[in-house]
């Protein structure tokens, strides 16, 4: 397994996280043993993390994850028993699952997810049957993955308070692979089966300001219990909202923003000794596919944008216009492969870190968005299940693994939150 190189010095801040890291296991471990029996987790979730040697942060959480194909199939093992876990607390007869994908079926590579998913699944014990949104699905459709695998989608119909198949398959559980970009369908409205992840969950509802407050709170407890400053582990963050990037409505407000917090960052940078300019990265407030994103150095970077500026902010996956923006301290990452700048995605089922990968990209740099076209996955190992080697160095790779895994978990357990705190159920009690 490839291991990435970090272009900074390993005896930096991050060194010395990860050795906090090591000292506190025990008492990590039990806090979120502790955060557990208090917050149900999310039955599965990625975390795209920055490592930039002296901050590891999440900068994003998607709660429908697309690349389980990216993983490294040595430990579907712990994905499938984590699976049993996640619905074994949900509906411990579940005997079968309908699995729904998004709707763009020409994407064979994440059919090859949507593949994996099923994969798991199944080995969990389940039958698993796919079936569609796309008012373009009528009847069961063969698809393809990339590797030539065949899938088979099927239109969903509903009778009385719960969806099913043409031929009346109609499982306890439905678990949703795509993410409501466009919109909460009435199909899946007050159903007496398990949706999971929930409605609410989806793009058409919610939102990444939302999550970073929740995974904010989360940091300061996290960071008060190893004694650390949170911010190593947290990506400031504003939101700007009334924005229409085609009419260069809201320009002035969203500068303003971005150099409020510019200033707040470079008072950080200060304080660490970090000598290294900042940036922020505005980016849609919901939303996925790396649509939506730029890099920002000056607030004066985001009045008058070109035409294909302001098309690249303007629209997001299922033509959604973008009105709210989170503008997010932007986290460099100095891990690399090959030369090539590299992130960790971190993959989660139920409470448990499943894998993940390095998201590579030739050609983006340390300060750029990489989920981009053009972008590869060299799968990680998370060698004994993630779990740390205290004999061995803090930067050796169990070990930093080990890191990736507890920040990961950390933005899991704000998702759990935001996902209860916005819960219409718990709002309308």
């Amino acid at each position: 397994m490839t291991v990435p190189c970090l272009t900074t010095a390993l005896t930096g801040p991050l060194l010395a996280l990860e050795s906090r890291f090591l000292e506190a296991q025990p008492k990590i471990e039990h806090w979120f043993r502790s955060q557990w029996t208090h917050h149900a987790p999310p039955v599965y979730g990625s975390v795209d993390l920055r490592n930039s040697g002296f901050k590891l942060a999440p900068v994003d959480m998607n709660l429908f994850p697309g690349g389980f194909n990216n993983l490294n199939p040595d430990f579907i093992p712990l994905a499938v028993q984590a699976m049993q876990s996640a619905l074994e607390k949900i509906c411990p007869e579940a005997q079968s699952v309908l699995l729904i994908p998004e709707n763009h079926t020409r994407n064979t590579f994440y059919l090859q997810n949507v593949a994996a998913i099923r994969h798991i699944l199944e080995l969990a014990g389940l039958t698993v049957r796919l079936g569609s949104l796309s008012p373009d699905i009528t009847e069961p459709t063969t698809l393809h993955t990339a590797n030539g695998d065949a899938l088979v989608v099927e239109p969903i119909t509903r009778q009385g308070r719960r969806v099913c198949l043409a031929d009346g398959f109609s499982p306890c559980v439905i678990l949703l692979n795509n993410d409501l970009s466009g919109g909460l369908p009435a199909l899946l409205e007050n159903l007496d089966q398990n949706l999971l992840p929930p409605l609410h969950a989806g793009w058409a509802v919610r939102r990444k300001s939302n999550h970073f407050n929740a995974y904010s709170a989360v940091c300061r407890e996290f960071a008060a219990l190893i004694d650390i400053d949170p911010w190593l582990l947290d990506p400031m963050f504003r939101s700007c909202r009334g924005l229409n990037f085609q009419d260069r409505q809201g320009e002035e407000a969203l500068a303003a923003v971005v150099d409020e917090l510019l200033a707040e960052i470079r008072i950080k940078y200060a304080e660490h000794g970090i000598d290294a300019p900042p940036f922020v990265i505005v980016k849609a407030d919901a939303g996925t596919y790396g649509m939506g994103i730029m890099t920002v150095k000056d607030g004066k970077d985001v009045i008058g944008l070109n035409r294909k500026q302001r098309n690249k902010m303007a629209v997001i996956k299922e033509g959604q216009e973008v009105s709210e923006v989170i503008v997010q301290e932007g986290v460099y990452t100095f891990e690399a492969i090959n030369a090539a700048v590299a992130e960790p995605v971190i993959y989660m089922i139920d409470r448990f870190v499943v894998g993940g990968f390095y998201r590579v990209h030739t050609g983006r740099g340390v300060d750029e968005n990489l989920n981009a076209p053009g972008m590869h996955f060299v799968p990680l190992s998370f060698e004994t299940a993630g779990l740390p080697d205290r004999t061995g160095e803090p930067d050796c790779p169990t070990n930093r693994f080990y890191a990736y895994g507890v920040v990961a978990r950390l933005a899991l357990l704000a998702a759990a939150r935001e996902l209860e705190a916005t819960d219409p159920l718990n709002a309308a009690g």
